[in-house]
C-alpha cells in the first residue's frame, strides 16, 4: 500500500452532499481528486459546493499550494478509480447497492488501493461479502459537513485486515482529521447510535408534552451542547465528580441514571409527531431555507474551531 502521508490521487464515487464535501477537504491538501457520479447535475454541484466551500477551508488554513481545480469527473466510476491509491465511496445507503458497486470496481481498483465507505450505519461484513479482495474494504464514516467537522469513525468489517485499519487511521489522522477506531460492527457504528439515543428522548420530550422543539434545541445548544463540544460525555462526568472524580460521579449518581432510564421508552414517530416535529422546526427556522441555515452552522463552526485550536495550542 501508498504510505498514507504519500497518497496524491483519491477517487470520490458519489458527489452528493457528502462526496463533494470530501472532495473540497482532500483538494485543500493538495490532492488530485476524480469523481464520479450517475446524477448528470453532480459536476456542476461540485463545482459550486468547492467554490463555496475553498474560503472557509483557507480560513482554517488548510488550502496552501492546493488547487481548487486539481478535479477531474468521469463518466464511470471504473475510470475515477484507476490510478486512485485511495477511494473514499459515498453511494446511497443501501447494502444491494454498495455491493453491486464494490463487485464492479475490483477489476478497476488498483492492486493496493483502499476503499472506504462514508456509510452511516451499514455493516461492512455484509457490504464485503464475496469480493475477492475484501481486505481493503472498510467504513470511514465521516460526520456531516466532511470538509469541517474532524470526526472519520474506521469500521473493518470481519475480512478487513488489521493492515487496511491501521493506514486509514494514519491517513484520515495525517490530514487533520479525528479518526477513532470502532472496535466491533453495530448499526450506526458509535456517533450515530449516541446521537440517536439523544433524538429518540428529544422527540419523546415533544410527543409527551415535556417541552417544545424549540426548548428541547435549546436545552443542548445552551446546555451540554457547549460542555460536549469541549469534552466527551464520560470526561463530562469526571469534571461534574468534583475531586472525586468519575468515582463519585458513580458512586453518587449511578443509581439516579439508572432510575431516569427506567422511565425512558421507545417510541414510534407517527402522523401526529412528525406534524409536531415538522411545525416546531419551521418556527425554530424562522422562514431561514436550508442554504442560509447550513452557512449560519459552517461560520459558527468555523468559528468554534479555531477558537477551541487556538486555546489548545
Amino acid at each position: 500500500m501508498t504510505p498514507p502521508n504519500q497518497v496524491k490521487q483519491v477517487a470520490i464515487i458519489g458527489a452528493g452532499t457528502i462526496g463533494a464535501s470530501w472532495a473540497s477537504y482532500f483538494l485543500a491538501h493538495g490532492m488530485r481528486v476524480a469523481i464520479s457520479d450517475p446524477n448528470p447535475a453532480a459536476e456542476a454541484y461540485v463545482r459550486r459546493f468547492v467554490a463555496d466551500a475553498w474560503p472557509t477551508l483557507q480560513q482554517l488554513g488548510m488550502t496552501q499550494g492546493a488547487s481548487p481545480d486539481a478535479w477531474s469527473f468521469h463518466a464511470t466510476p471504473q475510470e475515477a478509480v484507476r490510478g486512485a491509491q485511495f477511494v473514499q465511496e459515498n453511494a446511497p445507503e443501501r447494502t444491494d447497492i454498495k455491493r453491486a458497486l464494490y463487485a464492479s470496481l475490483e477489476d478497476a481498483l488498483e492492486p493496493d488501493a483502499i476503499l472506504a465507505s462514508s456509510s452511516s450505519g451499514l455493516i461492512m461484513s455484509e457490504l464485503q461479502e464475496g469480493l475477492r479482495t475484501p481486505g481493503r474494504f472498510v467504513i470511514g464514516h465521516p460526520f456531516n459537513p466532511p470538509h469541517l467537522i474532524p470526526l472519520v469513525e474506521v469500521v473493518g468489517g470481519n475480512q478487513t485486515t488489521p493492515e487496511t485499519i491501521a493506514w486509514c487511521l494514519d491517513f484520515y489522522n495525517g490530514i487533520g482529521k479525528k479518526a477513532i477506531h470502532i472496535r466491533r460492527e453495530a448499526p450506526g457504528h458509535l456517533a450515530n447510535r449516541l446521537q440517536a439515543a439523544l433524538i429518540r428522548e428529544a422527540m419523546h420530550a415533544v410527543a409527551s408534552g415535556l417541552a417544545s422543539v424549540e426548548d428541547v434545541d435549546t436545552a443542548i445548544t445552551a446546555g451540554p451542547g457547549l460542555r460536549w463540544a469541549i469534552m466527551g460525555p464520560h470526561m463530562t462526568l469526571h469534571m461534574g465528580g468534583g475531586e472525586g472524580g468519575y468515582t463519585h460521579m458513580l458512586n453518587q449518581f449511578g443509581p439516579v441514571f439508572e432510575g431516569w432510564w427506567e422511565t425512558m421508552h421507545t417510541l414510534q414517530i407517527d402522523a401526529g409527531l412528525r406534524q409536531q416535529l415538522i411545525e416546531g422546526v419551521n418556527r425554530e427556522s424562522g422562514g431561514r431555507s436550508i442554504a442560509e441555515l447550513s452557512a449560519e452552522r459552517d461560520r459558527l463552526l468555523v468559528e468554534m474551531m479555531t477558537m477551541i485550536a487556538r486555546v489548545r495550542s
